[in-house]
């Protein structure tokens, strides 16, 4: 899907890590959430509340999950789950666009 119809998207930016991940919320009328972002290369570790899904549209990642040992790589057109309550650890190789889903679970 290369785009999202129906949606509201909040004006404010969600910036983390001083600038260098920038996304917005976008609000579908189902009440589904998601955020689409930008990476700037650098490591970065992301709590989580809700279980969700990350989808790499451009750029490449390695990802540590959860008490898993090793960095597992993601490209353009890969997606990883995170669980709920939880956190992983991300390294940003390049500038990597991204979209975020939140399960409702």
């Amino acid at each position: 899907m290369s785009q999202f119809d129906n949606v509201s998207v909040m004006k404010k930016a969600n910036v983390y890590f001083d600038g260098k991940v920038i996304s917005h919320t976008v609000l579908f009328e189902d009440g589904e959430k998601k955020t689409l972002g930008v990476m700037l290369p650098g490591e970065y570790r992301f709590g989580t509340e809700q279980r969700e899904n990350m989808a790499i549209q451009a750029g490449q990642v390695e990802v540590k999950m959860p008490d898993a040992s090793t960095w597992v790589t993601y490209k353009a057109g890969e997606a990883f789950d995170v669980p709920a309550n939880s956190a992983f650890n991300i390294k940003v190789l390049v500038i990597t666009d991204y979209c975020c889903s939140y399960y409702a679970d």
